[in-house]
């Protein structure tokens, strides 16, 4: 599975089980995730890809009888220890979701929202700093300066998408969790979500979920293919792509089946 060493990845999952109730939804999965790099997991619907994602940030704690099994190590710390705080660790791991969902305060409340929580600004201004800093790396500044009073909620879906990424960055996370982040967007902020989060790899570590086999090859550096609940593949995005070892993957990747 041409895995790294793990002291080069800054996550790592190993033997990764998830049951809901009864139904196993994923299968002894082991996927290292890179610092500093987009880590795309495709596969077709109900594959386990949103599944095995929200374990990496204990999202699957509030789902009613769903057991995670295995190991999931973050900076060489297992996530899933009882004495982990999960607060802290969801401030270290943001989350993006598939619909873009700001709350319903304004453009500045909503970036000021997490860092407020978490204490990061001891004033005024250094809060004034840190949303002004998260909606310019969000490409949103330019847009919103004018109007950050007003709801969050008036804004396009693209520049929606955009101020929840922005709310993602404003605590400073390691690791970047997107679950779709497109899915429900145009053609034209779809090209501006991928140009930033091209950007943001710079200084996050990324793990998207897509449906769209292209956003993948334009996104991500690794990518791992999931099908029934199973990693099949995993590798450099462009070895995935072009000469993919499994022909389950192969099948997937010229639209055989999914």
């Amino acid at each position: 599975m041409n895995a790294i060493s793990p002291a080069l990845a800054k996550m790592y999952g190993r033997k990764v089980t998830v049951h809901y109730g009864q139904k196993q939804a994923l299968f002894d999965v082991d996927l290292d995730i890179p610092e500093r790099m987009v880590t795309a997991l495709i596969g077709p619907s109900g594959c386990g890809k949103s599944t095995f994602l929200r374990c990496l940030n204990r999202m699957n704690d509030v789902i009613e009888g769903c057991r995670v099994g295995g190991e999931i190590v973050l900076d060489g710390q297992d996530i899933y220890d009882s004495s982990l705080d999960v607060v802290m660790l969801r401030a270290r791991i943001g989350m993006v979701f598939q619909k873009p969902n700001p709350f319903p305060k304004s453009i500045y409340d909503n970036v000021a929202y997490g860092p407020r929580i978490h204490g990061m600004g001891s004033g005024k201004a250094e809060l004034d700093a840190i949303v002004q800093e998260s909606l310019e790396r969000a490409g949103l500044w330019n847009e919103a300066k004018d109007r950050l009073d007003q709801p969050g909620t008036g804004l396009s879906g693209g520049q929606q998408q955009r101020l929840c990424i922005a709310r993602a960055i404003a605590v400073s996370p390691e690791v970047i969790l997107m679950d779709e982040p497109c899915s429900a967007l145009d053609p034209i902020a779809t090209a501006k979500i991928e140009e930033l989060i091209d950007e943001l790899r710079a200084n996050f570590t990324i793990v998207i979920v897509t449906h769209s086999m292209q956003q993948a090859a334009r996104v991500s550096q690794k990518t791992a293919f999931f099908h029934l609940g199973q990693l099949i593949e995993w590798g450099d995005t462009e070895q995935i792509f072009t000469s993919p070892k499994d022909e389950r993957t192969q099948g997937y990747i010229t639209g055989r089946f999914g």
